[in-house]
């Protein structure tokens, strides 16, 4: 008695840890159900992942059930009583979710691949409208522009643009200090250099700044680079939650199926043949 004591105990262990993280799976599935909004694609895609990523642990419930269910068969003890056998529900369970596992991978895929085209759509509908609104206002700059009052304004603007650059440049600390300084962007200490050695440069550079065209081609290049850095973020997480997702769903799917099928046909094995019971 005192010999077969920690195989006892070693098995009730197994066999209540192997049921708790089973139910925690369950507990946690039912949760991740609400609020349910099965025909939501985000809702799918969230649900999907959230339980591939706890999908291991049942699997390792499974494990630690068997493995207890082994320790009492090899205990000499058989007068000791058994209790209930559970591993036939298990073998069922793991057949249903090496199902469930299977079924995920490709809707999981055929979901995200949805949701990425919806999202890229989206985005490029975005970027059309901020085009549509940039072209727009600064056609509404050019009208004013175009006006002797906006011709007065602009070249006011110049000329106040031109005389805080050629302040700076003829003050040799205070052009040190623009030069050091974090709060002024790249491009104005670009431009500040290449001035100290050609002042034709910032009356170009002035100018180019305050035309039109220029600066519509600037801001359009800008909200089309974004367009692009967006689309491309979204094809990167699609094909990373894709990938992620559908190979890890596949790989639990294989463990879960093999589990139930060896249990399954070892089960039928031993209701075919003789027990191993009344062979001692």
């Amino acid at each position: 008695m005192v010999n077969r004591f920690p195989s006892m105990t070693t098995a009730l262990t197994l066999k209540v840890v192997g049921i708790i993280c089973i139910l925690s799976f369950f507990v946690d599935f039912f949760i991740l159900l609400l609020p349910f909004q099965p025909t939501d694609r985000v809702w799918q895609i969230n649900l999907a992942t959230a339980v591939v990523d706890r999908g291991i642990v049942p699997l390792v419930g499974l494990g630690l059930l068997f493995a207890a269910y082994w320790i009492d068969s090899t205990d000499a003890g058989g007068d000791r009583p058994q209790g209930i056998d559970l591993r036939f529900p298990a073998v069922i369970l793991s057949s249903i979710l090496g199902l469930m596992f299977l079924l995920i991978f490709p809707l999981h895929l055929n979901n995200v691949n949805q949701a990425k085209t919806q999202t890229l759509n989206r985005i490029t509908q975005e970027a059309d409208q901020a085009e549509n609104q940039l072209n727009a206002r600064l056609s509404q700059l050019q009208a004013q522009l175009n006006t002797e009052q906006g011709k007065a304004q602009l070249e006011q603007l110049r000329n106040q643009t031109k005389a805080q650059f050629s302040e700076i440049l003829k003050d040799d600390q205070r052009y040190k200090q623009a030069l050091e300084s974090p709060q002024i962007p790249a491009n104005i200490k670009d431009l500040l250099r290449k001035a100290k050695t050609d002042p034709q440069a910032l009356n170009t550079a002035i100018e180019q700044q305050t035309d039109i065209k220029t600066l519509q081609s600037q801001q359009l290049s800008q909200v089309r680079q974004r367009r692009d850095e967006a689309q491309q973020q979204a094809r990167d997480n699609a094909w990373k939650s894709g990938l992620r997702i559908g190979i890890s769903s596949l790989l639990l799917s294989i463990g879960y199926i093999i589990i139930g099928w060896t249990g399954l046909k070892g089960r039928g094995a031993v209701q075919g043949g003789k027990p191993r019971a009344t062979t001692r």
